[in-house]
Parts: structure tokens; sequence; C-alpha cells
């Protein structure tokens, strides 16, 4: 079913536009390049895969949160945020919002 994600900028309380995403699986210990991609208007980005299936794999979402925080003139605490997530079930959709401020993040399993 696939893999999306989704940045709210709980700060100023809308989604984070145009924050950069690299997508890598770890195969055999190694990360791996699997796809990139960039936060739409809703803060949405769901062609991290391109058109690849998912695959019952380790994979890691590499959010360039600075670039994010230098159009908002801000200096953000984490230049950047990872989330590492098991792919137990690749038919089920995996949906890793991030929530976002300057100096903090937290992120859940959405739907």
């Amino acid at each position: 079913m696939g893999l999306s994600t989704h940045i709210l900028d709980t700060a100023l309380g809308r989604p984070a536009v145009n924050v950069p995403l690299l997508l890598y699986k770890l195969v055999e210990g190694r990360w791996l390049t699997a796809g990139s991609g960039h936060t739409d208007a809703d803060g949405r980005c769901k062609s991290l895969l391109d058109d690849a299936p998912l695959q019952p794999l380790t994979y890691k979402i590499h959010f360039l949160t600075e670039t994010y925080y230098a159009a908002q003139s801000l200096t953000g605490l984490y230049p950047y945020v990872e989330i590492v997530f098991t792919v137990a079930d690749p038919a089920q959709h995996y949906h890793i919002p991030l929530l976002l401020t300057a100096n903090g993040y937290t992120t859940y399993r959405g739907s």
C-alpha cells in the first residue's frame, strides 16, 4: 500500500512546506538510497518510493529540517531529523508523521 509522511510545524500551527526528504533502506547492514522528495503545500509527501514496492525491511526518512528553518528565518536546534522504522507487513500502509518545532520534534505511526 505504500509509504507517506506529513510534517506539521506545531509552533506555527501549520504544515511544514518544501522540506527535502531522503529515504534509505537497510540492506545487509548498509543504508542504501531508496527515494527522495519534498513536502507539498499541505506538508505531505506521498512519493518517497516512487513506483517501487515497500519491502519488509528497516527504513529511515532523513528530514532536512535546516532548509525549512532557514525559509522561516529561524535557527533550529536540529539540522535534520531521522526517523528509523521497520516494515513488518508491506501490504499495510506506513504513514510516518513528524511534529516539528525549532527546538524539538516527535513522531508516531499514523494512519
